[in-house]
């Protein structure tokens, strides 16, 4: 993925004294009284500011924050907090600015936030006329909010197509440098932990990762359906009868290519779906109709732990058991804790792999974090995220 870097540009010299416009993701949460309660994703925008503001560059930065309705405020859905916590970090005043669209006013070595940006009518649809008045506000366009990469927005695409300059930030930069290196050119073995509820939410990830990896780890719903696909009992657990074929498929795949998707041989399982639920392990052949599968067995769980060990890439996306109760969570530990032992170049993403990534405090031994959601997502799925393809449009047609 070859994209123009902001480094570069600012390298050229072309950033000092130049207006630059930054498209962060800085929508954290919040308690009801307006206060920041996680600030990860404000400091993840950081390297990007401290770059263009040493550069001597006049810096816009926005973001979105909540789902706002377009053209409609609500204090609820304002920027002002971001603003607060940004100066703080900065060391310096950010000043919040409302109904930016007709100009801003900012000095060389200044940072302004600009208001929430889906509040402007047409963001979310990338209108044209919108597009064009975001590029009219700078000279350089950086888009470093890897998390918003796979909507086609006015401030994530729109803009890019018609700044006179349009690159990717510090943070976009490392997530296409990591994904890039796990999946485009990685060191092999590879192998993937794909988990979660539904077969159906994650069935096109399943089926790109087939025709890459050479070990499939498949866990939660998601194994329970493979489980069944390979003639398996699973009592009441929960699965998708309907798309057994389509388990069947991403099997005769990788079998075709050589490679495999290990089935566990035990589990853990109770009657109820409770953290005060009595975890008993079984061998598959013991599973009885009332039984619930919440986890991989411990046999299983090694197994698949060596397996991981000596991996040369690991992509892993979702818990392979119901971590969040104690007796459902050695499975994901023990492979959180696998990845972590690892030579193996590691990348995570998803919401509740990161939950879980923070609950064995491994987050210093994962290759990679992925700071994207449905962005991460997507390029599992084996889609060009539509913020990164407009910079690669981009970078080729200005090299011309």
């Amino acid at each position: 993925m070859k994209v123009l870097r902001f480094e570069d540009v600012i390298k050229s010299g072309f950033a000092k004294n130049k207006r630059v416009f930054i498209r962060a993701d800085l929508n954290v949460p919040q308690d009801n009284n307006g206060n920041i309660t996680e600030d990860t994703r404000i400091k993840a925008s950081l390297p990007a500011i401290q770059m263009a503001l040493q550069a001597g560059a006049a810096v816009m930065v926005t973001s979105h924050l909540g789902r706002p309705t377009e053209g409609v405020f609500q204090a609820a859905d304002s920027l002002a907090p971001v603003a607060k916590r940004l100066s703080e970090l900065l060391g310096q005043e950010v000043q919040l600015k409302s109904d930016w669209l007709s100009g801003v006013q900012v000095d060389s070595g200044q940072v302004v936030l600009l208001e929430n940006c889906r509040l402007n009518p047409g963001e979310k649809k990338n209108a044209p006329e919108l597009a064009k008045q975001l590029a009219s506000l700078c000279d350089v366009y950086v888009n470093d909010a890897f998390g918003t990469a796979h909507r086609a927005e006015g401030t994530t695409y729109g803009i890019a197509q018609y700044a006179p300059i349009a690159c990717a930030g510090p943070l976009l930069s490392a997530e296409i440098d990591a994904i890039t290196k796990a999946l485009a050119s990685p060191q092999r073995p590879l192998v993937a932990i794909v988990a979660g509820s539904k077969v159906s939410t994650k069935l096109t990830i399943l089926k790109s990762l087939a025709s890459k990896v050479d070990q499939l780890i498949v866990g939660g719903g998601i194994a329970n359906t493979f489980l069944l696909a390979s003639g398996h009992k699973i009592g009441k657990s929960l699965a998708e009868p309907d798309l057994l074929e389509e388990a069947k498929s991403v099997i005769e795949i990788m079998r075709a290519r050589g490679a495999a998707v290990p089935i566990p041989t035990d589990v853990v399982t109770a009657t109820q779906f409770s953290k005060d639920a009595t975890a008993t392990v079984k061998q598959l052949t013991e599973i009885n109709e009332d039984d619930l599968i919440l986890d991989i067995g411990p046999v299983t769980a090694n197994a698949l732990a060596e397996r991981l060990k000596m991996a040369g890439t690991i992509v892993w996306n979702g818990p392979v058991g119901v971590f969040e109760f104690d007796a459902f969570e050695n499975g994901t530990r023990t492979i959180a804790q696998a990845i972590a032992q690892s030579s193996a170049f590691s990348i995570a993403g998803g919401g509740d792999t990161l939950a879980a990534i923070a609950k064995y405090d491994i987050e210093n031994q994962v290759g990679y974090i992925s700071t994207g959601g449905g962005a991460f997502l997507e390029i599992l799925e084996g889609k060009t995220l539509p913020a990164v393809e407009i910079l690669m449009q981009r970078a080729a047609q200005d090299a011309v």
